[in-house]
């Protein structure tokens, strides 16, 4: 791999965890909430233990992939092996659909938040700034973007357990059961995607493989013990929030409104201390650090991603190039930001998670798809850790991933059908300019 397009490796275990809760810990913050919306607490609470499972057999089964194959493209490199090159660049575009698309509804809430400390600033030129912002920081170098995410990760996390703190002393039981569970099983179905939303882009700690130190040890250290804090957070958080006022008060910012707020965890506090005191202020200042965690991190995530297609010409070359000063992928950053400030103003927050999610779903059923296969097709490929207990964790994670893809596509036929559309436009061009790629001697193996 030549100079211009090969990754530095900076990263340890320590900073892999702080990416991976990074990726993921917006989830806490807000989305997850529109769920209850769909299901009330107990719809949300039964589809989020489904998930839970889902993301305990997924990251287990996608940590032999990561280790086994090292590379910036995740899930594209891995199917690309074990299928062929047809399901490779389709898991990779459904890869950078939930990386390119979920940071849009990030930005959204972090303009949501700091909305509340700008009033005169509006939510959509904030996330716009703070796309800016973050893609620059992408653009200087790793090393030092993943130093910030490990440090807002700590800040965010330490949030969450002072929300929950704050949050416990005015908890009670009947807050839970009131309206619990308004939609029936339905609801359950249609709180799929939030809760998923819970832990969306967990997965994009593999797209840094290559740029750990010593991938074989580090991947597995980094995604499991970002798993473990994430699903105590998960529960924390839900149990705290809902508990003080019901599900209704941190989905609806008045009593009697329709419209949905991005910011469920100041509605929760606002119950407890008011929406002018110091405590107040001082929480959802930290808090806003976990949204900037998520966002940073999956910007930083995206990069990698489309920084491999690129590599390999499956889209435009330039994309596949690395800073020769910095080291990162500057071109597929700035790219992405501009596809996500279009995303970011031609969507709603709701839409935008249920896209991210398709992208997202799509990518585990073929990662587990492809593990079953290369287990199968090259069983002696070096495999520094195995999955435990398989093939039951893939088996497993692929059946919840099918299971959640039908209830989303059920209900969510017109978001579903400009998913499928932009699968079908980039898949139609893939083939079109394969020819073209064989001529300049791009579409070649890609592993040795």
């Amino acid at each position: 791999m030549d100079q211009q397009t090969s990754l530095t490796r900076t990263l340890g275990p320590l900073m892999l965890w702080g990416l991976g809760v990074g990726y993921v810990i917006s989830g806490m913050y807000f989305g997850w909430n529109l769920g209850l919306a769909k299901g009330g607490t107990l719809g949300l609470a039964i589809a989020t233990a489904a998930v839970i499972v889902l993301y305990i057999t997924f990251t287990f089964s996608y940590t032999e992939l990561a280790c086994a194959i090292p590379r910036a493209g995740g899930v594209f490199d891995y199917a690309t092996r074990g299928l062929n090159r047809d399901w490779g660049f389709v898991a990779g575009m459904a890869q950078l659909i939930e990386f390119v698309v979920g940071p849009p509804a990030i930005a959204a809430a972090i303009g949501a938040y700091f909305h509340i400390f700008l009033p005169g600033v509006p939510v959509t030129v904030i996330a716009i700034g703070a796309y800016f912002i973050f893609t620059a920081l992408n653009i200087y170098g790793v090393k030092a973007a993943a130093g910030f995410e490990l440090v807002v990760t700590i800040l965010a996390v330490a949030e969450l357990l002072l929300f929950s703190g704050v949050c416990f002393p005015h908890f009670s039981w009947k807050n839970l059961d009131r309206n619990a569970f308004p939609h029936g099983w339905t609801g359950v179905w249609a709180a799929v995607p939030f809760a998923i939303w819970f832990f969306l882009g967990l997965e994009g700690v593999a797209n840094v493989a290559e740029e750990a130190k010593r991938p074989q040890r580090d991947v597995l250290l980094g995604f499991g013990s970002a798993l473990f804090t994430l699903i105590i957070l998960c529960v924390l958080v839900f149990v705290a929030a809902v508990g003080v006022a019901g599900w209704e008060a941190i989905v609806y910012p008045v009593p009697g409104a329709t419209d949905t707020s991005d910011s469920p965890l100041p509605l929760a506090l606002g119950k407890i201390t008011g929406t002018s005191g110091w405590v107040y202020h001082m929480l959802i200042t930290i808090g806003l650090m976990g949204l900037v965690a998520s966002f940073h991190g999956l910007v930083l995530a995206a990069g990698r991603a489309t920084l491999e297609f690129g590599r390999v010409r499956y889209l435009p070359a330039v994309l596949g190039r690395v800073h020769k000063r910095r080291g990162t992928p500057a071109t597929a950053l700035l790219a992405n930001m501009v596809i996500g400030i279009v995303v970011l103003v031609l969507f709603r927050t709701e839409d935008i998670i249920t896209i991210s999610v398709f992208g997202a779903l799509t990518l585990y059923v073929l990662s587990m798809v492809t593990l079953l296969v290369l287990r199968r097709k090259e069983p002696e490929l070096v495999r520094p850790f195995r999955v435990p207990w398989y093939p039951v964790f893939p088996v497993v994670a692929l059946a919840i991933a099918a299971v959640c893809l039908v209830a989303m596509v059920s209900l969510n036929i017109k978001l579903f059908l400009i998913y499928f559309c932009v699968l079908l436009v980039s898949y139609i061009w893939f083939r079109l300019t394969a020819s073209g790629r064989r001529e300049r001697g791009a579409d070649i193996k890609i592993y040795e």
